[in-house]
């Protein structure tokens, strides 16, 4: 009985390992944060109030099922405009997070970057995600200003 069941279990590793039933394979184009959308025209009138510069926006989201921190991590434009997120700031597993432009109170799912001035160009531009060590993480860019927001990734 004993080789019957050693010979069992040994199937089976070789049926789990030829068909990869363990995890599904991560797609290596894939990084687990990344950008969802840019809000890059704020809807509605360009005037500058902060409910305009709130109307314009980025996501970033988290594909794992693991809370990431997301200490130093920056997002920045063509132009050098730099957002970095705070020390303690921790986006969720399967969550994204919104960083409006304008100004308001941070919480879990929305952020502000506190500016009184709009970042991303309508006729063009790159946001870029780097993490805490400097290395680029995702770019999303348009180069028309189109329905004025881009998905990403494309």
């Amino acid at each position: 009985m004993s080789g019957r069941i050693n010979r069992l279990a040994l199937l089976a590793v070789v049926v789990v390992t030829q068909i990869g039933v363990f995890a599904p394979a991560a797609d290596a184009t894939t990084q687990p944060v990344q950008f969802g959308r840019i809000q890059y025209d704020s809807p509605g009138s360009d005037n500058g109030t902060n409910a305009s510069l709130n109307g314009e926006y980025f996501v970033v989201k988290n594909y794992t099922g693991t809370r990431r921190a997301m200490h130093g991590w920056t997002v920045r434009d063509a132009a050098n405009h730099v957002y970095t997120f705070s020390s303690t700031f921790v986006i969720g597993a399967n969550s994204a997070v919104r960083v409006h432009t304008g100004k308001g109170t941070n919480t879990a799912t929305d952020r502000y970057w506190n500016r009184s001035a709009y970042v991303w160009n309508n006729g063009g531009d790159t946001a870029r995600l780097q993490n805490g060590s400097g290395s680029q993480i995702d770019a999303c860019g348009w180069t028309a200003s189109g329905a004025g927001y881009k998905i990403c990734p494309t």
